[in-house]
């Protein structure tokens, strides 16, 4: 089992191997298909992002609603093939990491190994387990999407699995 700091380093991106467990802490974003569509049509058009997210890993995740006491609610990943089509422009500024389940397109990796990036899967079924891991949640940009609004989530000790490393190397094809 490795822990790993964010932000990422590109140090850290090399050293991270496809089947490599993990540990992260420190923060990490949040998206899925309805906030990557606006900031792909962002970056399409021009214009600036709402939030930074040079150097940032994305947790393609909606959590249930935080109970008392707690940060967020349930908190699984999602499936991430949804977001290949936004995935390489967000790459191309800056993106560093994402923490989804499943398989990405060729075109992700492609622009994975161009970029210097980590793909790492989160347990699916783990939801509330997950949740655990994650300390702070703050609100960045789209509110209007609710539980798929963009956050900022402080988290400790999140446990992940390299599924696809910087190298382009897959677990999903290597076994």
């Amino acid at each position: 089992m490795k822990k790993i700091t964010l932000p990422l380093t590109d140090e850290t991106i090399r050293e991270l191997h496809a089947g490599d467990s993990v540990l992260i802490s420190g923060t990490v974003i949040t998206g899925r298909d309805a906030a990557h569509k606006r900031l792909y049509e962002l970056i399409q058009s021009g214009e600036p992002l709402p939030v930074n997210i040079d150097g940032e890993v994305i947790y393609y995740v909606g959590p249930a609603p935080a109970k008392p006491g707690h940060a967020v609610g349930p908190a699984g990943p999602t499936s991430s093939y949804r977001m290949d089509k936004y995935t390489p422009a967000l790459l191309d500024r800056g993106l560093k990491g994402m923490i989804g389940k499943g398989a990405r397109n060729d075109e992700v990796v492609q622009s994975m190994i161009k970029n210097g990036a980590v793909y790492f899967a989160a347990i699916g079924g783990a939801a509330a387990l997950i949740s655990r891991s994650i300390k702070k949640s703050e609100l960045l940009a789209y509110e209007d999407l609710g539980t798929e609004a963009v956050y900022r989530f402080t988290v400790e000790d999140f446990p992940a699995i390299v599924v696809i490393d910087s190298y382009g190397k897959s677990v999903l094809v290597t076994g």
